[in-house]
């Protein structure tokens, strides 16, 4: 069991790394260009994508074992997370666009668990 929670807590320190490293980056781009927030939102998400992806890879790889369940668990620490900032910190609720993206966030974690495992947990 306590493995299992470390492994997921590797990939939501995996995701949470990527994000906040790219967050930077992009916040140097709009500081010192004209490019717009809302012309990088497609970008912020497929970002998104990728770290949820990798992070769920890196849960199910650092595991062995039940790639998509450690990949999704990932995927729903992330979402509960992002909940409580948007709800204690902005007193707001997901609406409907974003419920559907956060499903598919933990789809995509649990997806990245799934090859994690077959990737790395053989190899590990």
């Amino acid at each position: 069991m306590r493995r299992l929670a470390q492994a997921i807590g590797y990939g939501l320190i995996f995701t949470f790394a990527i994000i906040l490293a790219v967050s930077f980056i992009l916040s140097f781009i709009l500081h010192f260009t004209s490019v717009t927030e809302s012309s990088l939102s497609w970008i912020i998400i497929a970002i998104t994508f990728a770290a949820l992806f990798i992070g769920g890879f890196v849960a199910g790889g650092k595991a062995g074992e039940s790639g998509w369940m450690l990949g999704g668990m990932t995927g729903l620490a992330y979402v509960a997370i992002i909940l409580m900032i948007q709800f204690l910190g902005f007193d707001m609720m997901f609406d409907v666009k974003q419920v559907l993206f956060h499903l598919a966030y933990m789809l995509t974690a649990a997806f990245g668990g799934i090859i994690g495992v077959n990737v790395i947990g053989k190899n590990a």
